[in-house]
């Protein structure tokens, strides 16, 4: 791949972001390689984490402007779908998705750490959508940050294109944890091998009622999930689950096998 790079470790996958010219920024091509890279991870079901990384400078400076310019409007149509069918394949592929953020994430690149199941900052991080700034409003990073961050805030940083700082990022929820550039490796690790102790079934099962039910009315999120745990309880891993508990053991899971609730 050209714009990327993957090792694995255990049950952990991680994606590099290899751009550095434009300072990882999304083109086309990096999009089809990761989207098809996250493909991969969700077929094979080797992995329970991806963690999603970039440079010291720029975790990802969103899409690239010089693309944008040079492309027709169905070209630049065709590299915003492109990146819209990488949200989606994030949310829907079974694997927790960490993103891992030193230097800047602005744009896109904030869309990206919105769109991730969880994040990890380094104190030095600085995330912000300031198209505006450029007269390119950041529409579709707006989605995933307004739902991430509180509506103010949101429209603070579209609008007035600045940058928010680590710190702040976290009080706003847009972060997990932040921590210094010395530990990040070690703290987003850490934040991994806690999920990858669970069943990939029981995640995937998980990560799809949780998804779903975030848009819906108290009581019909409430009777769907009633209709998910009950299902969930006779799954073989939940059967597993129940039965080392009481016997005080760790339970073995069968990763392989797809979730079917």
């Amino acid at each position: 791949m050209e714009f990327l790079s993957v090792r694995k470790n255990d049950e952990i996958a991680y994606i590099t972001l290899e751009n550095p010219k434009e300072f990882n920024s999304l083109s086309l091509q990096l999009l089809k390689e990761l989207n098809s890279t996250l493909l991969e991870i969700a077929e094979k079901r080797e992995c329970k984490v991806v963690i999603i990384e970039g440079s010291t400078k720029a975790f990802c400076a969103g899409h690239s402007l010089r693309e944008i310019e040079s492309n027709s409007e169905l070209g630049v149509a065709e590299v915003f779908q492109a990146c819209q069918v990488v949200m989606r394949t994030i949310r829907e592929i079974p694997q927790i998705v960490i993103s891992k953020v030193q230097g800047v994430a602005v744009a896109a690149g904030c869309q990206l750490v919105a769109a991730c199941d969880l994040a990890v900052a380094s104190e030095e991080a600085k995330f912000g959508v300031p198209g505006i700034n450029s007269g390119l409003f950041c529409s579709t990073p707006a989605v995933f940050l307004s739902r991430n961050v509180g509506r103010k805030k949101a429209a603070e940083l579209l609008f007035t294109g600045n940058l928010m700082p680590a710190q702040e990022a976290l009080e706003n929820g847009l972060v997990n944890k932040v921590v210094s550039a010395e530990v990040l490796d070690e703290e987003t690790d850490q934040l991994a091998r806690d999920v990858t102790k669970q069943s990939l079934n029981i995640i995937e099962i998980g990560k799809r009622q949780f998804y779903q039910q975030l848009n819906m009315e108290d009581f019909q999120a409430l009777n769907y999930a009633t209709e998910v745990i009950v299902r969930n309880s006779k799954h073989p891993d939940a059967v597993e689950g129940i039965r080392s508990f009481f016997e005080k053991r760790k339970p073995v899971w069968d990763d392989k096998s797809t979730a079917e609730v």
